[in-house]
C-alpha cells in the first residue's frame, strides 16, 4: 500500500505542475467552457482575477507537500486533503458552467487519487 501511495503522490504532484506551470497558457480538451488558458478558464467560471493566483499557489503548494511527503510522511495526508478540497471546487466549477462530464474527469481522477493518498498515509 505504501508504494501505491508514493506513486500516487508523484502522479498527483506532476499532474498539478503540468497544468499550472507547463500548460497554464495552452488550450486543452479539459478547460472549462471555451477557455484557451487557465486565466480564461477562471473567467468562464465567473471567478475574480486574483483567484487564479491564490488557487494556483494553493495547488502548487499542496503538490510540493505531496512530494516532500515522500521523505516526510506526515505531510502527505494534509497535502492530499488540501488538494482534494481544491479538486472538489474544480469539479463544482465544471458543473456550474454545465461542461460535459468528460471535462471534469481529470479533476475527478485527481480527487480519487487524493482520497487514496489521504487514507493510505
Amino acid at each position: 500500500m505504501r508504494t501505491a501511495v508514493l506513486v500516487g503522490q508523484v502522479i498527483a504532484a506532476l499532474g498539478i505542475f503540468n497544468v499550472w506551470i507547463i500548460r497554464s497558457g495552452k488550450a486543452t480538451h479539459w478547460r472549462g467552457g471555451d477557455a484557451k488558458s487557465l486565466k480564461d478558464e477562471f473567467q468562464v467560471y465567473g471567478l475574480p482575477g486574483w483567484s487564479v493566483g491564490v488557487i494556483g499557489f494553493l495547488k502548487l503548494f499542496c503538490a510540493m507537500l505531496l512530494l516532500a511527503g515522500i521523505w516526510f510522511p506526515t505531510l502527505s495526508r494534509p497535502a492530499a486533503i488540501g488538494l482534494g478540497v481544491l479538486m472538489v471546487g474544480a469539479v463544482a466549477m465544471h458543473i456550474k458552467v454545465k461542461d460535459p462530464l468528460q471535462r471534469a474527469l481529470p479533476a475527478l481522477g485527481l480527487l480519487a487519487l487524493c482520497v487514496v493518498i489521504a487514507l493510505g498515509s
